[in-house]
């Protein structure tokens, strides 16, 4: 760093030089000489002063090393550092054990149970699932309650055996007999009629396929032909139901009342519709 005695020796020649410049230029005498040097001089002398003031607070500010902390030692802050990850790693082992005994545990055991079940009834032996019951359990009950505790404990483990090995009533109850088959109904609709024979109506069956069905019938027939032949074509009496068209309403269907007897004296369009289940 350039010392404070050049600097002081450069602004003395610097000012002599233009203060020289300046009175050869100038029609100044020799005494506006002098005093044209003195300021320069005391001009020089107060910024030096200042200069010599200020220039050591501005470096020392400028200049002023950082604090400095003190250091702890490195196998201090590796202790900590593994002191702290191991507290993680409890925490996050800790969380992982709790999740899999109360969320994956049961579930896996849900899931083993449900192919328990499934491979059971597959390989039909579904009484493996349920927990059965011992066989005479009743029959020492009933014993007990009429002959006491005391008889069973004079019993020697062959008697006790023995009487265990019997089989409850419910199990040597022979079963009750079986109904027998019900026949089946085969459904035989009459001869459809010719168009000339007297007493011939057309009646056109509207399904709820949105399809018509027509056939002839004789006026004479009965009411049930209705519902065999709603049958025949596919829907049922226990759901369905014959409706004429206008009123809306169930056709009065008997074995005894015959297609006369309701009204159908001529050709004919008749609805098939659900049953209402309220009826």
């Amino acid at each position: 760093m350039v010392s404070f005695k050049t600097v002081w020796l450069f602004g003395i020649l610097s000012l002599s030089f233009f203060c020289f410049a300046s009175w050869k230029g100038s029609g100044v005498g020799v005494k506006g000489l002098v005093l044209l040097v003195g300021r320069a001089l005391l001009v020089l002398g107060l910024v030096s002063w200042l200069v010599s003031v200020v220039a050591p607070r501005i470096s020392s500010l400028a200049l002023r090393p950082p604090r400095s902390f003190p250091e702890a030692p490195e196998d201090e802050v590796e202790q900590k550092r593994k002191l702290t990850r191991r507290e993680q790693q409890d925490k996050y082992s800790q969380k992982a054990s709790t999740y899999q005994e109360n969320v994956l545990k049961p579930r896996q055991e849900a899931k083993f149970r449900k192919k328990e079940e499934h491979f059971y009834r597959m390989t039909g032996e579904a009484w493996k699932l349920s927990e059965g019951y011992v066989l005479g359990l009743d029959q020492d009950s009933e014993e007990g309650a009429v002959l006491g505790e005391e008889d069973f404990t004079s019993e020697s483990p062959n008697q006790e055996a023995l009487r265990r090995r019997k089989l409850p009533e419910r199990a040597t109850r022979p079963p009750p007999p079986l109904e027998p088959p019900r026949q089946k109904r085969i459904i035989v609709l009459p001869e459809e009629p010719s168009n000339d024979v007297d007493g011939v109506v057309t009646i056109a069956l509207r399904c709820p396929s949105g399809r018509i069905l027509k056939r002839r019938f004789l006026k004479s027939h009965s009411t049930q032909v209705l519902l065999d032949w709603m049958l025949k074509i596919g829907y049922h009496p226990a759901i369905y139901t014959v409706c004429t068209t206008y009123p809306r309403r169930p056709l009065e269907i008997r074995k005894e009342t015959s297609l006369e007897d309701t009204g159908i004296t001529s050709d004919t369009v008749l609805n098939v519709d659900e049953k209402d289940p309220s009826t």
